[in-house]
């Protein structure tokens, strides 16, 4: 049993970090908030750790109610950009004194050229192609960018010096700050950053905290 316990323990970090929080939503119908690994197709019943997606915060919404679905949460909210944040997913795990913990940050729409969250990408321009990644407002330049296309390919990017990247127009591959031509359907980024503690969490303490913000935008 104590082995058992001692290789689930092991496999958190693994499972943290490759796992994203994102919000879907279509048009101004209702959000839908995941939990998984937007690369992969999503098995049958949702994500194995969706359970412990229990009530992430809606940002401006303290009264939203959230319906489990088959591997999501839904939400009826007003028209507009979505936002929110989780931080008991995964309570802390590791050995005393070197714990680690994560935070979940997710935005849906790219129709307010602002941050609100402490992580986030949001546009530059509303609607536009370019991103800008921030940490409590301030640009966060030489962070990889991993951006989903509708068929769940994957392109790395890289901020620039102003914290920025290009989405959506002719660019090599891989190229700092820029992608491909963007073709129609939904786009999901994801940044990610670990900032050292002690940090303090629902769940306890942590000396390491990953944070992790998606943003999703639909390309007609």
């Amino acid at each position: 049993m104590r082995t058992l316990f001692a290789a689930l323990i092991l496999c958190l970090p693994a499972t943290a970090q490759a796992h994203e929080i994102w919000i879907e939503r279509d048009g101004t119908g209702p959000a839908r908030v995941y939990l998984g690994e937007p690369g992969e197709p999503m098995p049958p019943g949702g994500d194995p750790e969706f359970a412990k997606l229990k009530a992430p915060r809606i940002l401006a919404q303290p009264g939203a109610v959230l319906t489990r679905r088959t591997g999501f949460l839904e939400t009826n909210l007003p028209a507009g950009d979505v936002r929110a944040w989780d931080d008991t997913v995964f309570a802390p795990w590791g050995p005393d004194g070197k714990k680690e913990g994560v935070v979940y940050y997710a935005r849906a729409g790219r129709a307010e050229a602002q941050a609100k969250l402490p992580f986030e990408l949001a546009p530059v321009t509303a609607n536009g192609s370019r991103f800008v990644l921030t940490r409590d407002g301030k640009p966060v330049p030489g962070a990889m960018v991993s951006l989903y296309a509708p068929d769940r390919s994957k392109t790395d990017l890289t901020t620039d010096d102003a914290g920025t990247i290009e989405t959506g127009k002719t660019g090599k591959t891989g190229e700092t700050g820029k992608s491909g031509v963007a073709k129609p359907g939904r786009y999901l980024l994801v940044a990610s950053k670990k900032e050292d503690g002690p940090i303090s969490l629902p769940g306890g303490v942590a000396q390491a905290v990953y944070r992790i913000t998606t943003t999703t935008y639909v390309v007609r």
